[in-house]
């Protein structure tokens, strides 16, 4: 297949397959079926970014750079299991997304969720995570000059990323719990969870101020030494 046919088939996922899904499992299941339809469309969304593999010839040094990353995000959810909330995956996420790229903050992400729930436990809350987590890695790519060169901007896109991952997991809540939306469930939840929300929005940015620097400088020397993720 060529690059440019996985391209358009990105492209159709996102602009095509998950309008479709919303409109044809509203129809088809009159609005009982909402939770396994935001599930459809979570898997959707992590299918673009992911497909960044079969888009480019990555190079072995790649792959293990990638993978050093989300052993590192999955070993750091591991090790604070016992703190809810308190979890260095974001950060992680967006200092790969920082250096090494969108796509790949994007797959490190979402495979971080991926490799630590099997030991937190997968389910159909998964694909969820995968797209929370990778939008975040995705969106840290995107601003990533901004961040690079401000610690203010930093904290607050760490802040932002913690409230961001509670308000869409918050969503999956609510449409497991009732199979539709529900705004006074929804608010509910939020509510509820605030103090959670503000916990993990802390730990971002205690976990960025730490490790940005220290970590950056290195994905930035191997970048530099081995010529990697310049197609990124």
């Amino acid at each position: 297949m060529s690059l440019h046919t996985k391209k358009i088939i990105s492209y159709l996922c996102l602009t095509v397959a998950v309008p479709v899904v919303v409109i044809g499992g509203a129809i088809l299941f009159s609005g009982k079926h909402y939770a396994w339809i935001s599930l459809c469309v979570a898997v959707l969304v992590c299918i673009p970014p992911l497909c960044f593999f079969e888009k480019r010839d990555i190079t072995s040094k790649e792959t293990a750079v990638l993978a050093v990353m989300v052993a590192l995000s999955a070993a750091g959810r591991f090790v604070f299991a016992w703190f809810p909330g308190f979890k260095p995956v974001t950060a992680i996420t967006v200092i790969t997304a920082m250096w090494l790229g969108k796509n790949a903050g994007f797959t490190v992400g979402a495979l971080s969720v991926v490799i630590s729930n099997f030991y937190f436990g997968q389910g159909p809350w998964t694909p969820f995570q995968m797209m929370s987590w990778g939008l975040i890695g995705f969106l840290a790519g995107v601003f990533s000059s901004q961040l690079k060169k401000s610690k203010t901007a930093l904290c607050i896109f760490g802040v932002g990323a913690g409230v961001m991952f509670s308000l869409l997991m918050d969503i999956w809540t609510v449409l497991w719990a009732d199979g539709v939306f529900n705004l006074s469930r929804y608010s509910a939840a939020v509510i509820s969870a605030l103090p959670v929300t503000a916990e993990y929005a802390v730990s971002n940015v205690i976990f960025l101020l730490i490790m940005a620097k220290p970590i950056g400088e290195k994905l930035e020397r191997i970048k530099k030494k081995y010529g990697l993720f310049a197609a990124v």
